[in-house]
């Protein structure tokens, strides 16, 4: 057994890091924060993009269901310079004791809130029965027998230049989404015989 004093010595030895211990932690911790930080930016924006087109397309299948079930109009516009949508049903607002119901007139509609995009993610364009839109505001319908607007949204997202297409069907007004810029030619009459 040693002197008492050197059990001392040995516990103060081993009583803390070196300051090249503590600066190689800190060195390896920094390492990791950008290595997380760099695929954390390259994740967002991707995230972002497809929670746009999901939205999009829940929003347009809800409201072709939403004619269906009211047997009714019901429209959803686009406005491409604010880069938002929302829908326009065929109700009117109950004002003054007067009771709700279908709108006579266009500007008596009932529209819900805007939508907007996500900042990183842009309208390209829209595509309305083979006429592509760039600017303003369009909108397209959604009828009783579950029919609409056969029309195409090109979403883009910056920085990258990743594209998405939203297709929407105008027989089923189903709705189908995919990478990239998708256009379909429009049917003509000759097309069928």
């Amino acid at each position: 057994m040693g002197a008492p004093g050197d059990s001392g010595r040995v516990r103060r030895a081993r009583a803390g890091f070196s300051m090249i211990e503590m600066l190689g932690v800190l060195l390896i911790l920094g390492m990791i924060a950008t290595i997380v930080t760099v695929n954390w930016r390259a994740i967002l924006p991707r995230t972002e993009l497809h929670a746009a087109v999901r939205g999009i397309a829940d929003k347009v299948q809800s409201t072709r269901s939403e004619a269906i079930s009211r047997n009714a109009v019901y429209r959803v516009e686009y406005d491409l310079d604010k880069h938002r949508y929302r829908v326009n049903t065929p109700f009117r607002l109950a004002l003054d004791g007067m009771r709700g119901g279908l709108a006579q007139r266009d500007e008596d509609r009932v529209s819900l809130p805007w939508v907007y995009l996500p900042d990183s993610v842009r309208f390209l364009r829209v595509q309305i029965d083979g006429v592509d839109y760039t600017q303003g505001l369009v909108f397209v319908r959604f009828d009783p027998l579950g029919s609409a607007s056969g029309h195409a949204i090109v979403l883009v997202q910056q920085p990258g230049d990743q594209f998405y297409t939203i297709e929407v069907q105008g027989l089923t007004g189903l709705v189908d989404y995919r990478e990239g810029q998708v256009f379909r030619d429009v049917a003509e009459e000759g097309d069928f015989q």
